[in-house]
């Protein structure tokens, strides 16, 4: 996903050029193209698919120049993220209807890269093994936060098809609840209940 405006970083992300195209962390490279190299040992270069705003298309294709304009699909409106995965997942099911899926923002910073690949992986070991399942992978929060997301699981949970020591330190759980909290009352109070 590389539709945004960015409007967290402005003023140096920008309407016309948002954060995803930026290098904010001055490692070279945009957030999108690190996004791409996080990946690219994981999905083949073919199975990439940018959705964008039909006014970052140029953008997108001039930081990943080994994808095709066709893997560049352009939403017809900004809409967020749930009609962002919808559109994607549309396409993608009249091309391959049995395709695993993987939805991410391109402007993630993630600092163990091969850790997360490893995650990955397993995660795509988890979904042959549980083809109906659907998975998200998330990080313990460390404060609360109003702009966010939390995933809830139940006190008591079963894992779900993976035995803890083929995760270890992770494991995957069913989900209670994907939750956003507008007031960082709720987020403050929601986040002591998570475990450690």
């Amino acid at each position: 996903m590389a539709g945004g405006i960015g409007s967290r970083f402005w003023p140096l992300s920008k309407d016309n050029y948002p954060k995803q195209f930026l290098d904010i962390l001055g490692t070279g490279k945009s957030f999108i193209r690190s996004t791409y190299e996080r990946f690219s040992p994981v999905i083949p270069d073919e199975n990439f698919l940018v959705v964008t705003n039909k006014a970052y298309k140029h953008l997108v294709l001039e930081h990943l120049p080994m994808l095709r304009p066709d893997q560049v699909l352009c939403e017809p409106a900004r809409r967020n993220t749930a009609p962002c995965i919808a559109y994607a997942a549309y396409h993608i099911q009249s091309r391959c209807a049995d395709a695993n899926i993987v939805v991410t923002p391109a402007d993630h910073l993630v600092t163990n890269e091969t850790e997360f690949q490893r995650i990955i992986r397993l995660g795509f070991d988890f979904l042959a093994k549980n083809p109906q399942a659907l998975m998200t992978i998330g990080i313990k929060p460390s404060r609360p936060e109003t702009g966010y997301g939390y995933i809830q699981v139940p006190k008591k949970n079963e894992e779900c098809g993976m035995r803890n020591a083929e995760l270890v330190p992770h494991s995957a759980f069913s989900i209670q609840h994907f939750r956003m909290w507008s007031k960082l009352r709720c987020s403050r109070r929601n986040l002591t209940m998570i475990p450690p």
